[in-house]
C-alpha cells in the first residue's frame, strides 16, 4: 500500500528513528511519545490487522524482545497497546509507564541508543 505511513518509513520515504531492524519486522520510536523510548513495533509487509500478521509468533517474539530491553533502559513497567485505527497498518505500542516522563522529540537519538544498548546486552 503506496500511501501508508508506515509503508513509507519501511521503504525509507519518510525518515524514522529505528531501534530494531530484521527481515519482516521494524521497531522505531513514536513521532508523538507518550513518554522516552515509546516505539511502535510493526511488521514490514503491509497487512491491517495484527491477528493477519503473517507468523505471528514471530512477530510477538520481537516485541517482547524489544518490551524487555525497554525495561532495562528505562523501567520495569512498560506498557503495550495493540493499535490499528489511526494507521492502517498493523502496530503494538511499547511506553514505559504513563507519569515516569513526557517523550520529547529532541531526545529521540538519546533514547534509541539505550534500546539497542540494551537489545545487545
Amino acid at each position: 500500500m503506496t500511501d501508508c505511513v508506515f509503508c513509507q518509513i519501511v521503504r525509507g520515504a519518510i525518515p524514522s528513528t529505528t531501534v530494531y531492524e530484521d527481515e519482516e519486522h521494524l521497531a522505531f520510536l513514536d513521532i508523538r511519545p507518550r513518554s522516552p523510548g515509546h516505539t511502535l513495533v510493526i511488521p514490514k509487509r503491509h497487512v491491517r490487522w495484527v491477528w493477519d500478521v503473517p507468523n505471528g509468533g514471530a512477530y510477538f517474539e520481537v516485541v517482547q524482545k524489544i518490551a524487555r530491553a525497554m525495561q532495562k533502559a528505562f523501567c520495569e513497567e512498560i506498557h503495550a497497546r495493540i493499535l490499528g485505527e489511526e494507521v492502517p497498518h498493523a502496530h503494538i505500542w511499547l511506553y514505559p509507564a504513563p507519569g515516569s516522563a513526557t517523550g520529547n522529540p529532541n531526545d529521540f537519538e538519546v533514547n534509541a541508543k539505550k534500546i539497542r544498548n540494551a537489545l545487545d546486552a
